[in-house]
């Protein structure tokens, strides 16, 4: 396609100015890493080659989007690992998997952190706040005046309309508005949905590929379009659509549907390292943080020394066996298929097949399918939209039943069927899938456990983070039980 040639052709150009961009950016007074303002300068510029880029959103970004960042290179320790999670994997990765061989779009999160202090997110113990404050309302204002132009150029920051949208783990999310009194003069949208950054950000080394991705989404029409790119976050488009609650993916109609996009999105042939090399990459980048992060609050390291006599090193490890001996084929992973990730389209019809959009491509790479399986199932005891402390609510017995899993998985394979090989007994395909799924969700736990304690250290977004890190470790245990 020349589309993406050309596109091709932009992003390696910039590659070699990146290494650049890490050491300018904000001064140090604003607040955050001089290195991460560097990052996302860098990487959203090159985004801004593709004028109708697709983007991760959180459908009215309402979603719950868990992302993280790389460090810049030259910054991250080499982490020995085992196997990579399948005898295959095994035999081509070895013993040692040098950082450099590691999937690059996998987060490190401490990097670059302040370790004197802890996220203050233990603090919002009182209900969620629902003001915005003065300085992020001008600089959204600006923002938007500066990128989307037309009308946005007219008005006053008094007529400007901001709210903030609930709901981001990661990042913070605002709905923007022109006044109603105002018309468009051309084509410039009435809304646009604003991301400001968290402090959990992806690094340098990601920007080609994530870029990539937004270019082949958008020409595939696959999400909303980007309309601005700053180092501190972007303007996405705003998509009417009715908010996903977590009960609705028992919906055997939603969840039919959603097991149907799954297929879809695995079937997609992209330009990536086709080793999976993300989940494990993940995990050890990930563990290696946890064990040696500084907690600072009492309330942090009470709970910090509960999850810690886990030995969580030592179940990781557990967890690389279980995983090298259950087959699942490598594809196109999404790899956060949640409630929040899944848009209800509201000027869609009904009755048809396509009302849901899958959205928030962040973590998507090559991976093992059980993953995608095995987190979304996860996924459906979770609700995010709780509004007292912690400000989410699990519901363990929510887990989909046998009977539900075998119709997502029913549903799946109809997608997929001339994917799926011939003359094998399609009882014995699902009962292996069903292993598969349920054996990955372990690894579903235990990842987003461990990203959870680091957003204890890092995040001021109001979420119980440490609490959620516990209840995935107690899953974690419980699944253990059953499915080892």
């Amino acid at each position: 396609m020349r589309f993406l040639w050309t596109t091709y052709d932009r992003l390696f150009r910039l590659s070699s100015i990146v290494s650049g961009l890490r050491l300018s950016a904000n001064s140090p007074g604003d607040g955050r890493p001089t290195f991460s303002t560097a990052v996302h300068f860098a990487r959203k510029l090159t985004m801004h080659s593709t004028q109708n880029a697709a983007h991760r959103s959180n459908g009215n970004s309402d979603g719950a989007e868990k992302t993280g960042p790389e460090p810049p290179a030259g910054n991250t320790p080499t982490l020995l690992v085992g196997n990579t999670g399948s005898p295959a994997g095994a035999r081509r990765f070895g013993n040692v998997l040098d950082v450099n061989d590691r999937n690059i779009r996998t987060p490190s999160p401490l990097f670059g952190a302040n370790c004197d202090d802890d996220s203050e997110a233990e603090s919002f113990r009182d209900g969620r706040s629902d003001e915005v404050d003065r300085e992020t309302k001008s600089r959204a204002f600006i923002w938007c005046r500066d990128f989307l132009s037309g009308s946005w150029r007219t008005i006053h920051e008094t007529d400007f309309h901001i709210s903030i949208v609930s709901g981001g783990l990661s990042n913070q999310l605002y709905l923007c508005s022109l006044p109603d009194h105002i018309p468009c003069v051309g084509e410039e949208p009435r809304q646009v949905l604003l991301r400001i950054y968290g402090a959990i950000l992806q690094g340098v080394d990601s920007l080609v590929l994530e870029s990539v991705m937004f270019a082949i989404l958008a020409e595939r029409t696959l999400g909303p379009k980007l309309y601005g790119i700053f180092p501190e976050g972007r303007l996405e488009q705003y998509l009417p659509n009715t908010r996903m609650l977590t009960d609705q993916l028992a919906d055997p109609a939603i969840s039919a549907e959603i097991a149907i996009k799954m297929a879809r999105f695995h079937k997609m042939v992209m330009p990536f390292n086709k080793e999976p090399k993300w989940l494990f990459g993940s995990l050890n980048k990930y563990m290696d943080q946890v064990m040696n992060i500084n907690f600072v609050r009492e309330a942090h390291l009470k709970k910090y020394k509960k999850l810690m006599k886990l030995d969580l090193p030592a179940e990781l490890e557990n967890l690389r066996k279980l995983l090298a001996a259950t087959p699942s084929p490598v594809v196109f992973c999404h790899n956060d298929v949640q409630e929040g990730n899944v848009l209800d389209l509201k000027d869609k019809d009904g009755n048809s097949t396509d009302r849901l959009m899958l959205i928030d491509f962040e973590y998507s790479s090559y991976n093992y399918r059980g993953f995608d399986f095995g987190n979304h199932f996860c996924e459906w005891m979770y609700d995010y939209t709780y509004d007292e402390w912690p400000f989410f609510k699990a519901t363990p017995k929510n887990y989909p039943s046998r009977e539900q899993q075998l119709l997502f998985i029913r549903s799946y394979l109809g997608e997929y069927e001339n994917h799926c090989d011939v003359g094998v007994d399609p009882t014995q395909i699902e009962e292996d899938m069903i292993i598969e799924a349920n054996r990955y969700a372990l690894a579903s736990h235990f990842l987003w456990g461990l990203w959870s304690i680091i957003q204890a250290k890092l995040s001021k977004i109001e979420f119980g983070y440490m609490d959620y890190a516990q209840v995935r470790f107690d899953a974690y245990f419980k699944q253990k039980k059953l499915f080892s």
